[in-house]
């Protein structure tokens, strides 16, 4: 028997998993749980082999509790569950050792394949979720920042308008806002604060 934990902060949601499982013969729901943190000593205590953990939840989000899963339960694979496929919520899922990634729009028997795949350690990714991730393979220097993009973020991150960044670097106001739009797009963000929080999260800002 594959032993499932679901991590979901509404009980609907985890009801409704809970009822697309119950007659699944190789797979019992062990646990629930409505946060992170709660997951992982779910997850520990009883010894799941697969967790289907959502994205954002109050507390410890899913890319925090699959990181510390890694650490805490290598045995158990986490297969994320969201309504979210943005490349900024995808790649910290995957990076932080998710095995798959589906959407909430999943049909109940693509769930129970992923969840038996997951099981095996085979790797589930939404078609749109594997787009992200070519794209980002594909695209010329996906990731990387070039200095003059560091300092840009640096300057946004420390409160500077575009404007007063231009002033910084002497530059034009126009060409901060080229710089930014590079750096949206190699971060996988959509906006300022998302840049600085991910610029933040992989250690480019100081």
């Amino acid at each position: 028997m594959i032993r499932l934990v679901i991590v979901d902060d509404h009980p609907i949601v985890r009801g409704g998993l809970r009822d697309t499982f119950a007659d699944a013969e190789d797979i019992v729901v062990v646990g629930e749980a409505g946060d992170g943190a709660e997951g992982i000593e779910r997850a520990t205590l009883l010894a799941a082999d697969v967790v289907l953990m959502d994205l954002r939840m109050p507390g410890m989000d899913g890319v925090a509790a699959t990181a510390a899963l890694r650490e805490q339960a290598p045995s158990a694979r986490v297969l994320i569950l969201t309504t979210f496929d943005s490349e900024s919520d995808v790649l910290p899922a995957i990076e932080a050792g998710a095995i798959g990634y589906l959407l909430k729009d999943a049909l109940p028997d693509e769930l129970m394949r992923a969840v038996r795949a997951a099981a095996r350690g085979e790797s589930v990714l939404a078609p749109s979720v594997t787009q992200h991730l070519m794209g980002q393979v594909r695209r010329p220097g996906a990731g990387t920042l070039t200095d003059r993009e560091k300092q840009v973020l640096q300057l946004v991150a420390n409160g500077n308008s575009n404007r007063e960044a231009a002033t910084a670097l002497f530059i034009g106001e126009a060409s901060i806002k080229t710089h930014l739009q590079h750096i949206y797009d190699k971060l996988g963000v959509r906006d300022r604060a998302s840049a600085v929080a991910e610029g933040y999260r992989r250690r480019l800002l100081t």
